[in-house]
């Protein structure tokens, strides 16, 4: 089904019964059945406390001794319910959500649903032929800025829009159950009118057909119309969870339609979008950093596409450390004078290669709710692993410790753009949970606080080559001043004035010491842990704010950095205080 819908776009049409619905809390026909019985012999026996309930184990045995004709929702409703308006209102109670169903997520939008939205948004389905009352599939439609043409009475099929020039059309075949004039007996449904018949009998010849949740006892119009349809242009998949009955058997057998049983609407609908986006995947070109961006803006704040999520920032990571772990970088040089050209070429292809995952990681991190803060995080472990491994014979230290460069650069991506984004809780994940174990430090696990500290990647002779303002000139803080211009660009889509930016950094860079000199890791006072960057201590620099912040609700404390006691946090500030007032007064 996902391969003939992927190669046809916009062929294949849903019809949908009522099983689409039970996973949202709305009954099946058969269900409102049981219950209008159950109704009907409390109402007619209401002195037996179990009247209601007796009948509703066995409607069909209750039917046969107090009603007429065949039991079904239909002959039923309209026993109970002659008037148009006496159903309205029976069938209210089926459908609308009261505030106990909203708090449980009943008669909303459930998952099939909300899939069959994105089905319509990625143009894989055009046309919706539904024989349910309820109006689920129109509101997850809605809810994803999609209004579709909506076809719910007899005199709306001469007037409507062609099929070819809609985006969406929902076509209930019964009417909305707020309709007076909804068919619901077994004499209103066993015949269209003549406009509709046409207009049904044009999707039934001219599209493919996706049957779900329809049991097709009940409707004999719509029975005979799919009978009636001799040459089918696509083919016919049909989707049952229970066992079929004979009008549906005698169906699928005709157009020898395609079974797919034992799913629920839930896990069908869900499982053809996965389907279909891997088949995107698959067949598309290599994906550039622009499109990529595009793919996690449109999945991020989709549940239904968390996979999705998962699989381009995962790939864009595997690709990521793929090249950077390759023989392109090599960590020895020819001689000690080569060595700050060699680091600087080292530094300017590692930040090439990590484009496209510094684009995903801002964007992502900055519309991110939190639920995705694993996948952000893993990325970082990923790539500090590349420097893990004893390198055989002789080599340069500092093209070593550079390696950590791409994962220094990730850090600051998703560090500003958290910071950007008010989420400051995250920095304590991200400068404590991932880790490298060093050979060099007896396997200790070292975390990124320690280990991505830029002066430990980054302070070398060369990092003047790359972070120079003009040729023979150099930074007092160059460090800082690279990483602030290599992350300029990923984040630009989410700051696009400076000045929010740079402002951020120095957030960032300040918040990144605080929780450093926190660590139990030895003398801070020797430049290890500090971060001696561009964002000052002057009027306009960050530090008075983070100083008045600093309480038990602060998200840094909220979040378990400085073991949550606003004192320690308050002692780290203090520390970064002296020093940066020693290293000032260094500095001249």
């Amino acid at each position: 089904m996902a391969t003939a819908v992927h190669a046809s776009p916009g062929v294949y049409a849903l019809l949908l019964g009522s099983g689409i619905s039970t996973g949202a809390g709305v009954k099946t026909g058969w269900g409102i059945v049981t219950d209008l019985v159950r109704r009907a012999a409390t109402a007619q026996d209401p002195g037996s406390p179990t009247a209601g309930e007796d009948a509703a184990s066995d409607p069909e045995a209750w039917w046969a001794q107090h009603g007429d004709g065949d039991l079904g929702y239909s002959s039923l409703l309209g026993a109970l319910a002659p008037a148009p308006s006496a159903r309205q209102a029976q069938l209210a109670r089926y459908f609308e959500a009261d505030d106990d169903d909203r708090e449980q997520g009943l008669k909303v939008p459930g998952a099939a649903h909300k899939a069959i939205a994105q089905l319509v948004a990625r143009g894989s389905v055009r046309v919706i032929v539904t024989t349910n009352f309820d109006n689920l599939t129109e509101r997850a439609l809605t809810d994803i800025g999609i209004s579709p043409q909506f076809i719910h009475q007899p005199g709306g099929y001469e007037g409507a829009t062609p099929l070819a020039h809609s985006r969406a059309t929902v076509i209930k075949l019964h009417g909305d159950y707020l309709d007076l004039d909804s068919r619901n007996t077994v004499d209103e449904l066993s015949a269209y009118p003549d406009a509709q018949q046409q207009f049904l009998d044009r999707v039934l010849d001219e599209y493919g057909l996706i049957v779900c949740g329809w049991s097709a006892d009940w409707d004999h119009a719509l029975v005979k119309s799919v009978e009636g349809t001799r040459s089918r242009r696509y083919p016919m998949f049909w989707s049952h969870y229970g066992a079929m009955g004979d009008a549906a058997r005698r169906l699928t057998a005709q157009h020898q339609a395609t079974l797919i049983p034992g799913l629920t609407a839930d896990e069908l609908f869900p499982g053809l979008v996965a389907r279909l986006d891997a088949l995107d995947s698959a067949s598309d070109a290599p994906v550039t950093r622009d499109i990529a961006v595009a793919r996690l803006k449109r999945a991020l704040p989709d549940p239904v596409r968390r996979i999705e999520v998962h699989d381009l920032i995962d790939g864009t990571t595997s690709d990521t450390v793929r090249r950077i772990a390759s023989d392109r970088y090599p960590v020895t040089t020819a001689s000690p004078a080569e060595f700050p050209a060699q680091f600087a070429a080292n530094a300017v292809s590692y930040r090439a290669d990590t484009d496209t995952l510094l684009h995903l990681l801002a964007i992502g991190v900055f519309h991110d709710d939190g639920f995705h803060d694993d996948r952000w995080l893993n990325s970082v472990q990923r790539l500090l692993l590349v420097r893990e491994g004893i390198i055989n014979g002789p080599y340069f230290e500092g093209l070593d410790k550079l390696r950590h460069y791409p994962a220094l650069l990730a850090t600051w991506a998703i560090g500003v753009s958290a910071v950007l984004a008010h989420r400051e809780q995250l920095l304590h994940r991200l400068l404590t949970e991932p880790v490298f174990t060093s050979s060099s430090n007896a396997n200790r696990p070292l975390n990124s606080a320690y280990c991505l500290h830029p002066w430990r990647v980054l302070d070398e002779p060369g990092i003047h080559e790359i972070s120079r303002p003009n040729p023979g000139g150099k930074w007092l803080y160059p460090q800082s001043e690279l990483l602030r211009r290599e992350i300029r660009e990923p984040l630009r889509a989410i700051a696009p004035d400076d000045r929010p930016f740079q402002a951020a950094c120095s957030r960032f860079e300040l918040l990144t010491s605080l929780i450093a000199l926190d660590q139990p890791l030895g003398d801070a006072w020797n430049g290890k842990f500090a971060s001696d960057g561009e964002w000052g201590w002057d009027n306009d620099g960050p530090s008075t704010a983070v100083r008045a912040e600093i309480a038990p609700a602060w998200p840094l404390i909220a979040a378990g950095a400085f073991s949550g006691d606003p004192d320690r946090a308050t002692a780290a500030f203090d520390k970064l205080a002296t020093w940066r007032t020693q290293t000032r007064h260094l500095h001249g």
